[in-house]
């Protein structure tokens, strides 16, 4: 059902904003527990929805290193030496 995902991301990204914001990941933990009591479905789709969220943070985190390109290695050594 659209409106069970709706919802579900919503709190998911609720969920990890206080989570980073307070630096404590058991809150995600905890809001899952809280829906998980009432239905499993929802606990299920804000689940989902938080891997979604992380995985879309790790990737774009990714590619934004990779656009700015590999840091210049330091010289050797010996061209530090003779300069």
């Amino acid at each position: 059902m659209q409106l069970t995902e709706t919802l579900a991301d919503e709190l998911a990204q609720e969920a990890l904003a206080v989570a980073t914001k307070l630096k404590d990941d058991s809150v995600i933990g905890r809001v899952a527990e809280a829906i998980g009591a009432s239905s499993t479905t929802m606990e299920e789709a804000f689940l989902t929805a938080v891997r979604i969220r992380r995985a879309e943070t790790r990737a774009r985190a990714l590619l934004g290193a990779l656009r700015e390109g590999p840091a210049a290695p330091p010289p050797p050594e010996d061209v530090q030496k003779n300069a």
